[in-house]
């Protein structure tokens, strides 16, 4: 063999993999997945921050309202069960998913307990619908039945979904920084109030936008922590100046919490709701088939949620195989069905991965390291409250437009040419953001496949699975004047 074909040879072998520094670097993967435990902990603090918010959100959702006995959740103590159940089951991920993922109480499901079930039910009976929810959501990622239903989603439709995750979490940036505001009449949304930019605290989101979109581009390690630091600053001093109060007051004050340094650092937290629930109680007060309905409707928001926005975040941190899948499938599958078993036992609502961990993943964040410092800042933010309320929702909302802009990437892996694939690319797309919700854009997504591919004679590339899911969405879709049917 000549010289030059043994240095081809050489050259086209594999390369080995780089060799783990330690056990923890073993364990988590931290060097194959070419990051450092520093990223990782940058991460974890990133994404930290930018959704610590549900600890203050989740007790404005769910608390105060009365259900059908007029007993009402306290807010402090669903705040402490927040953090609580949070951190133990993002730890749990990043344990046994070994994926920079964080889960906490999900904002659609928390709203449709408050507001279409509790009417009907008591609190502790809708937390032990949520339980069941969860159950059977981890007997489906047990026995793999999840992952044979994410395997059969198209490829075209799986970048769709981490594309539209994108648009809708930069739309929710938008919003909750009053970016894009509804409007009294007319269009749905407009620029700010009345189409100008007015308030300061969306001037501070739009600094903030600036400055971390530049330390991004000019590829600053811990980029976004940095402007989200910076920001947050910045957003004390006009605060100590200017003395703005909430929005609901102030229409030019902010939008949830208000950036100033707490006269207090420590607080107990009271965990009175942990195992104050109901599993079966809902069925003698609104009926058997009332109750399956609601199940029904909780199990499809939940796992088509879950599984779009694990596949968005997979895909932008480069876990994602060619298939789409990514390691540890099936536990992540389970763990994070899970986490709907432990918000429902402890009345927090069923908790999910976390969009915002797009944020994390972002600064660097590959492994379940991040997930565990995640994790326990959770722990730490029932003791630790008043700092929880120091970043405002404006500073979180520009680190979720930046992320939102660098999940765009995956469009280019659609077929636009082939209008098979890009109507029902583009309906999950613009499904997400305009609805507000990811497992509406994946039902659009699914049914429009079905149909357009077998309507327009490529039937034999609609999988079986899919025709399955798409029917599931369909009565998903129309299950208002099904339950009026039943209720009638």
């Amino acid at each position: 063999m000549s010289q030059t074909a043994e240095l081809r040879e050489e050259a086209d072998a594999p390369k080995p993999e780089p060799a783990p520094k330690n056990a923890v670097d073993r364990f988590f993967e931290i060097t194959r997945r070419g990051s450092t435990v520093g990223r990782e902990i940058r991460g974890g603090i990133v994404t930290f921050v930018t959704m610590a918010y549900i600890v203050i959100l989740n007790p404005l959702i769910l608390g105060g309202t009365e259900d059908v006995v007029g007993h009402a959740l306290q807010g402090a103590q669903i705040g402490a069960a927040t953090g609580l159940t949070a951190g133990v089951m993002t730890i749990l991920f990043g344990v046994f998913a070994r994926l920079p993922f964080a889960i906490a109480a999900g904002l659609g499901i928390n709203s449709f307990l408050a507001v279409s079930v509790v009417g009907s039910v008591t609190w502790q009976e809708a937390m032990g619908l949520v339980v069941i929810n969860g159950i059977i959501i981890v007997l489906l990622g047990a026995t793999g039945a999840r992952t044979a239903i994410f395997k059969a989603v198209p490829q075209a439709l799986k970048a769709a979904i981490t594309v539209g995750i994108g648009l809708f979490i930069a739309f929710i940036g938008f919003v909750d920084s009053g970016f894009v505001n509804r409007t009294p009449a007319g269009p749905p949304v407009q620029l700010g109030d009345g189409g100008s930019i007015a308030s300061v605290p969306t001037l501070i989101f739009i600094i903030g936008l600036v400055v971390i979109g530049i330390l991004v581009a000019r590829r600053v390690p811990g980029g976004i922590l940095i402007g989200i630091v910076a920001t947050t600053i910045v957003a004390i001093i006009v605060q100590s100046i200017m003395k703005l109060g909430p929005s609901v007051k102030d229409p030019g004050g902010w939008h949830m919490t208000i950036p100033e340094l707490p006269s207090t650092l420590v607080t107990l937290p009271d965990f009175g709701l942990v195992g104050q629930f109901d599993l079966f109680g809902s069925f003698g007060r609104v009926g058997a088939l009332s109750a399956v309905m609601l199940v029904f409707t909780l199990v499809f928001s939940n796992f088509f949620d879950a599984m779009g926005t694990m596949t968005g975040l997979a895909k932008n941190a480069g876990l994602a195989h060619k298939d789409g899948t990514f390691p540890r499938l099936r536990s992540a599958f389970v763990i994070e069905g899970l986490g709907a078993v432990a918000g429902g036992a402890t009345s927090t609502s069923s908790n999910t991965v976390y969009v915002d961990s797009a944020s994390g993943i972002g600064e660097g964040a590959r492994t379940g390291l991040a997930s565990l410092v995640v994790g326990v800042l959770f722990l730490l933010s029932m003791f630790l409250t008043p700092l929880t309320l120091v970043v405002p929702i404006e500073v979180g909302s520009a680190a979720l437009v930046v992320v939102g802009a660098m999940m765009m990437g995956q469009i280019r892996e659609i077929r636009f040419d082939k209008f098979s694939v890009a109507l029902p690319a583009f309906l999950t797309i613009v499904t997400m953001p305009l609805t507000y919700s990811i497992a509406n854009g994946i039902g659009v997504g699914f049914v429009s496949w079905a149909l357009i591919n077998a309507l327009s004679g490529r039937a034999r590339k609609v999988h079986w699975l899919m025709w399955v899911v798409a029917v599931g969405f369909a009565l998903y879709f129309v299950r208002g004047p099904i339950e009026s049917l039943l209720a009638g």
